[in-house]
């Protein structure tokens, strides 16, 4: 091969790189199209640390469940003139049911009700479509 045509397969490779990279940069997020609603009530004799490690534990459910595409969570605005209903609300999307179920089967989720569940006076979660 002579130099030439090493040059010119430098520069194809180099574009070839560039462009697997560009693709693997922009390439489409997972879907979501189930959405998965956990609200918490609290036992008024829980402390504010118990809460934070609540809420610090459920948002490393993320990092341990591939099933979940996103996640978000926040504490509740009481309205006006009535009082709270629940304390945290915990906000996860997924790609299907059975991505759900798989999450609520898992591990990591059992051992976190598991730790947890002493402390929450009552839960309601809710499951959803995403209207696309």
């Amino acid at each position: 091969m002579n130099r030439k045509s090493k040059g010119y397969l430098l520069i194809v490779a180099v574009f070839c790189a560039f462009g697997l990279f560009i693709y693997g940069a922009y390439s489409p997020a997972r879907k979501a199209l189930k959405q998965q609603i956990f609200c918490v009530k609290f036992k008024n004799s829980t402390e504010k640390e118990a809460v934070e490690r609540h809420m610090h534990a459920f948002a490393a459910l993320k990092r341990e469940t591939k099933a979940i595409v996103n996640y978000s969570a926040g504490r509740t605005i009481e309205p006006a003139g009535r009082s709270n209903s629940y304390d945290v609300v915990h906000y996860l999307t997924f790609q299907s049911e059975e991505d759900m179920k798989n999450f609520q089967q898992s591990a990591p989720f059992k051992t976190f009700k598991a730790e947890n569940e002493a402390a929450w006076e009552n839960i309601l979660v809710i499951n959803a479509d995403i209207q696309q």
